[in-house]
């Protein structure tokens, strides 16, 4: 009896003393912990309201005739984009769609690591610097995917998807069959081949629907870069497993797995990314400069059945000299914009700042924001830089996104590089902070670096658009700012969505 007693004793002491643990751990965890993600969604949402506004604001205030301003068309843009979000991320079936669009895409990285590995078999190698893997596995990437999206043309399998697109947007929101076009096309084959669609209408869009053409063309991205972004910065966000007592072989297979993986989820928000912005570019162009020619637009909405090359082989080889042209062209924007910033920051560090104050005060300035919990560029630290001042330019509008506050600047750094110089620049920029930045900085830096919106992108438009359709070189060259205003406010738009509706655990890999 007195073993029984004290057993149960024993576990009457047990399973108070652990109530007590639990009740202690629910009243005070529990409510804070709603609280506090409750507070957080609520502040989010805000947050991310208050950008939309701001950003929409913008527009208006650069619009050329605010009173011709549909805000019935603005209203449904907003809303199917958040729409379209929603649906994306939480219906069953179309994440299962997804999910097989991005192992389409992490496939074809193999697909081209293979053919890098044949060439190139003795200088490749995963575990070097970020150069070998951009020049033997990124390039080739842009290089195939170039080639395949030829072949998918040719087969007509491409123009269909295009054409099902523009008819939904072109029903839902009452645009111009040449508009509809262009909107899908951006998505899928970017704002250097996408005019290719449209050449028929070209020569009598409206201006309204040129401005269209080109913001769109700026708030997305082409699906060869897509690979390439997902390729080289895709395994940033992996969780590597613990592969002790694994097999070496075992241990291969895990981690290839876990940056597939990685690589699979990074995918799928870059698509996400570029399929919402088409609406947000069709919201900030027809604010910008609505359509006031409405007897001018044209019904017309036909994808030209014409095909690139007169045979299979044709096609792939045009489309291989087609992604080595834009490989080439990405790799060299990137060495000599990478020059540019280096001999700036020379200027500006070594020059003005030295023979002024300013090194010393930008260095205090950038240790407060340190010593105060902001994430600051290292470089920031030596004095006056290109990159602290576009973190500092930037900084109000991360804010606006819905950044947490602590990475505003350096999240304002990376939107101000994007715009500056290039989106794929920001991205390897993006892929050093990845460990730095919170989840939610992360998932909105994605979002809103996702797209052509670049001083760049004028100048390939004005000599895409121009060549093609000659009678409209004149607007395409006066609307290049507005266009760039427009792209810019639509892909922050969506990251502005992003922040308050894509969770931090659909983000983790």
């Amino acid at each position: 009896m007195k073993f029984i007693d004290k057993i149960n004793k024993k576990s009457s002491n047990w399973f108070g003393y652990n109530h007590y643990l639990f009740s202690n751990a629910l009243l005070t965890f529990t409510p804070r912990k709603i609280q506090t993600k409750t507070m957080e969604l609520t502040v989010g949402i805000f947050r991310g309201s208050l950008g939309i506004v701001a950003l929409i604001g913008i527009c208006y205030l650069l619009s050329n005739n605010r009173k011709a301003i549909d805000w019935g068309l603005v209203l449904k843009g907003l809303l199917i984009q958040l729409g379209l979000a929603l649906a994306l991320l939480n219906i069953p079936f179309l994440q299962f769609f997804f999910r097989i669009v991005s192992d389409f895409f992490v496939q074809i990285l193999k697909f081209t690591e293979a053919g890098a590995t044949f060439l190139f078999a003795g200088l490749m190698d995963p575990s070097q610097s970020f150069g070998y893997v951009f020049a033997f596995q990124v390039l080739p990437t842009i290089v195939f995917f170039a080639a395949f999206s030829a072949v998918l043309y040719y087969l007509g399998i491409l123009q269909r998807i295009i054409f099902g697109f523009a008819w939904l947007m072109k029903k839902v929101m009452g645009l111009s069959g040449s508009e509809s076009l262009a909107a899908a096309a951006n998505v899928f084959i970017g704002q250097t081949e996408a005019p290719l669609v449209v050449k028929p209408y070209l020569e009598k869009m409206t201006r309204s629907e040129m401005l269209c053409l080109m913001t769109g063309g700026m708030a997305t991205i082409a699906g060869g870069v897509f690979a390439a972004y997902v390729g080289f910065l895709g395994e940033s966000f992996a969780v590597l497993p613990n592969i002790a007592g694994m097999s070496e072989e075992a241990g291969k297979l895990a981690i290839e797995a876990a940056k597939d993986a990685s690589k699979n989820l990074f995918a799928q928000h870059l698509l996400l990314a570029s399929i919402i912005s088409a609406p947000a570019a069709i919201v900030a162009a027809k604010i910008l400069y609505p359509q006031d020619e409405p007897e001018r637009v044209n019904q017309d909405f036909m994808v030209p059945k014409d095909k690139i090359g007169s045979n299979l082989l044709e096609a792939i080889a045009i489309g291989t000299t087609d992604g080595l042209k834009l490989a080439v062209n990405v790799g060299a924007m990137l060495l000599v914009f990478t020059a540019l910033i280096a001999m700036l920051n020379y200027f500006l560090t070594d020059v003005i700042g030295y023979y002024t104050p300013l090194n010393g005060w930008v260095a205090q300035f950038a240790g407060y924001l340190k010593g105060n919990g902001f994430q600051i560029q290292p470089s920031a630290m030596a004095g006056l830089n290109l990159e602290f001042i576009l973190g500092c330019l930037f900084a109000p509008i991360a804010w606006l996104l819905g950044v947490p506050s602590t990475d505003i600047f350096l999240v304002g750094q990376l939107l101000g590089q994007k715009t500056a110089i290039n989106e794929f620049f920001a991205y390897a920029e993006l892929g050093k902070f990845t460990k730095v930045l919170q989840i939610k900085s992360l998932i909105i830096a994605t979002y809103a670096l996702c797209g052509f919106a670049n001083f760049a992108s004028i100048g390939i438009q004005i000599g895409g658009i121009g060549a093609i359709a000659p009678g409209q070189k004149t607007t395409v060259a006066e609307f290049g700012i507005k266009a760039l205003i427009g792209g810019t406010v639509a892909c922050f738009i969506t990251a502005a969505i992003a922040g308050m509706i894509v969770s931090e655990s659909s983000f983790l890999f």
